[in-house]
């Protein structure tokens, strides 16, 4: 019998989760290549065959999507997988439209061929678009669980831009950590901020056996939560579901793959940003929870934030360097940087267009709509030159980093600069006190000396 061939088109994530869960162990079915989009400097690479397992003993290729039309062709595809995420529905039917004009049958993966089942209970924290504030939603969640005596292990959605056969499972306790792992920024945004909180996370490529791992921690571990990646959904079978949705991108909740699956999906629905978005947005929002998930639990909330050192910009012309993924794939055009120097006086806000180098031009190039800020890329070594190289030539008076990291600690910034902070903040009830508790009441996590 002849075996199926497939393709998966991904990014790094999503694509091998698909791959280790649906088709590694697939006699049936042979995927002939990975294909990777979104992120700079995957193609061209191998998933190593210590990963695809016996049936691939030299590996898969990983191929540019541009290839798609003629990979399908050559390689006698019968099956291209999309998987990966933050994308418009106009997006995936185009790359549906090309595989099937190519001959092949288009297939996205569900809930039923993905999802690991986890011996603890799990608290997934998911969103409808990358930068709607799942991460800062997550430590939240994190803090009070560990408020209540219990010991969370965080996962964190797969980044592995590296060697994937040492990404393979990646345990981050200690801010040492970051660099063993030799991290890019865009790892070290999601992982620091759980390290100096006090709580271990996990990361890489093989999530069955990082669930293994983290169930087992040396720490201990009560419950898993799942700090999902752009808008993907989870990975594993989840107790608790948590979606985050951003008012400042009404509408986005329901017409981004796979956001809208996140937002059905959700037991609670976090309306973040309330403090800085429009009221036009607002109620737009709400309108599209009420219409797709009637019976969620709806939180709101502030995202406040604060400046490290506000007499860095008053009055001064500042440079403001935010989250690349927000910025990029994300689609936002402003950020905590933004809200936090205008807050503090900034008096403006300089244009680093001009004073770009190297791959940070190409980076505009793609996205065109990021506008007069910087995105902190740094998916590699060259990547981080660039960063430092631009914020060096910019004609500014101080920087503001907006990053979840303190980027001075990564890149020399010769201007003077600050950083900014911000985190999750309810508004009156529902809250998460209240969901946690019942959720921990539910699960019988306290126990003696534990609530």
């Amino acid at each position: 019998m002849e075996k199926r061939r497939v393709i998966i088109l991904g990014a790094a994530g999503r694509d091998f989760h698909n791959f280790n869960t649906r088709y590694r162990g697939d006699a049936s079915t042979e995927v002939v290549a990975f294909t990777a989009e979104q992120i700079p400097g995957i193609a061209d690479r191998r998933y190593p065959a210590a990963l695809a397992g016996a049936l691939y003993p030299e590996g898969i290729p990983i191929h540019a999507e541009s290839e798609l039309p003629r990979l399908i062709d050559e390689l006698q595809v019968h099956e291209c997988v999309f998987a990966y995420s933050d994308v418009p529905y106009a997006h995936v039917m185009r790359v549906n439209a090309i595989v099937t004009a190519a001959g092949a049958s288009f297939t996205l993966l569900g809930l039923t061929d993905t999802l690991v089942a986890s011996s603890k209970p799990v608290i997934s924290v998911c969103a409808v678009r990358t930068g709607a504030g799942k991460s800062q939603t997550s430590r939240r969640v994190i803090e009070i669980l560990m408020q209540r005596g219990l010991r969370p292990v965080a996962i964190r959605h797969p980044m592995p831009y590296g060697d994937l056969a040492k990404q393979d499972v990646q345990r981050f306790a200690e801010l040492a950590d970051l660099e063993r792992h030799a991290c890019t920024i865009e790892e070290m945004e999601e992982y620091e901020p759980h390290i100096v909180r006090g709580n271990v996370i996990y990361a890489g490529v093989d999530y069955a056996a990082i669930l293994r791992a983290a169930e087992s921690d040396p720490k201990g571990c009560d419950v898993i939560v799942w700090d999902g990646g752009n808008n993907d959904f989870t990975f594993y079978e989840t107790d608790l579901y948590i979606t985050v949705v951003d008012p400042h991108r009404p509408g986005h909740e329901l017409c981004y793959y796979p956001g809208e699956i996140n937002l059905r999906l959700a037991d609670v629905v976090v309306i973040n940003k309330l403090d800085s978005a429009q009221p036009a947005g607002i109620q737009a929002v709400r309108a599209n929870i009420a219409s797709v998930n009637p019976g969620a639990v709806v939180i709101d909330a502030d995202s406040p934030v604060r400046m490290a050192d506000p007499t860095v910009v008053e009055g001064k012309r500042v440079l403001v360097v935010e989250d690349g993924p927000t910025l990029t794939h994300g689609g936002m055009q402003i950020g905590a940087g933004v809200v936090a120097a205008k807050k503090c006086g900034a008096r403006e806000f300089v244009d680093p267009r001009p004073y770009l180098v190297g791959k940070l031009r190409d980076t505009f190039a793609t996205y065109p709509s990021i506008g007069a800020l910087l995105p902190a890329m740094g998916y590699g070594r060259e990547q981080l030159h660039d960063l430092e190289a631009t914020i060096r030539a910019t004609d500014c008076d101080a920087v503001v980093i907006g990053t979840p990291i303190d980027l001075a600690r990564v890149i020399q910034i010769d201007k003077p600069h600050t950083r900014v902070f911000y985190d999750l903040k309810e508004r009156g009830t529902p809250n998460l006190e209240g969901v946690l508790r019942d959720f921990i009441e539910k699960h019988a996590l306290g126990g003696p000396g534990r609530a």
